[in-house]
């Protein structure tokens, strides 16, 4: 079994939410959705966690972490700045937000060193997701992977999201992402609207990202060569955010172009339900969720006993 690394986004502030909600409790003995997430990934065999987390948020996170790490894993921690940017650029006046999913991935590459996965912290996506994603990873095939959902069954019942809707080939490949905005239910089904007010239906059978990811340390480098062209067309801008999704869309656009920049990503087929707490009225589901796979036996009460 290769050496496999999982790194958690968790430098969002949760302004929908209210609050820090990567550290909310949601399990019968206190558990954050993160955690399910450590333990999952532990169980499949990834052997070392890197939080990417904001300065500011240390001290929480390292009180959290020291109450399960102890040899389970090895725990450490990335800083996402907002100053943190490629030589010749600046942050704009006024700006206070980080970058982006994408900035945060760069974040966590001095931490990184094997094949990794990329999740983020507050959406829970299932055992399967990790055990398919390890074997994946540990098959060695130099393919990116992506785990996919489907679109209907990643919509919160408490008002409207962003997803990223997939093009998947025939032989099961990625070919791009499309960021959807203002997404929820229409019947069996979903709509979204754009800026403009133009309303796309979808049958909610596509498959869209939530941001699980499998790579190999090579993909800092084209994640960086996609950040800095971001940052050139978009980095007076105040609120701009380089998304994750999108910059693997243009890196497998620029191995199209050129093979030297190729890069394969393998969508990958899970039976997992995701579910998150985009907002506050969406922890209670997620906390119902947790205790029936408690009851199910999938999850001790006591996660870490």
């Amino acid at each position: 079994m290769s050496a496999k690394t999982l790194v958690v986004l968790a430098a969002g502030m949760g302004s929908r939410y209210g609050g820090l909600k990567q550290m909310d409790p949601v399990g019968p003995s206190g558990e954050t959705i993160l955690e399910y997430s450590v333990f999952d990934a532990v169980r499949a065999g990834f052997g070392k966690v890197v939080f990417v987390i904001r300065m500011e948020f240390e001290e929480p996170f390292r009180e959290m972490a020291a109450g399960w790490s102890r040899g389970r894993t090895a725990v450490e921690f990335a800083f996402q700045d907002l100053e943190d940017l490629p030589e010749g650029f600046t942050v704009p006046e006024g700006r206070t937000k980080p970058w982006g999913t994408t900035q945060a991935v760069l974040a966590a590459e001095e931490a990184v060193t094997t094949p990794f996965a990329v999740i983020n912290a507050d959406d829970f996506y299932g055992a399967e997701s990790y055990a398919v994603l390890a074997r994946h990873l540990e098959a060695g095939s130099g393919e990116y992977a992506m785990v996919g959902f489907r679109l209907r069954e990643t919509l919160s019942d408490s008002g409207a999201v962003a997803r990223g809707v997939c093009q998947v080939n025939e032989g099961g490949l990625l070919e791009s992402i499309v960021e959807m905005f203002n997404v929820e239910r229409c019947g069996a089904g979903a709509k979204s609207a754009d800026a403009m007010g133009m309303v796309k239906m979808l049958t909610g059978d596509e498959t869209v990202s939530m941001n699980v990811w499998g790579f190999t340390p090579a993909v800092f480098g084209q994640l960086r060569e996609q950040f800095e062209g971001f940052l050139e067309r978009h980095g007076g801008d105040q609120k701009a955010e380089c998304y994750l999704p999108n910059t693997v869309s243009e890196v497998i656009r620029a191995g199209q172009a050129s093979a030297r920049k190729a890069a394969r990503v393998r969508v990958l087929k899970t039976s997992a339900r995701w579910f998150g707490v985009t907002y506050r009225k969406d922890r209670a589901k997620v906390v119902e969720e947790i205790r029936r796979l408690v009851a199910n036996g999938v999850y001790p009460a006591r996660l870490w006993a």
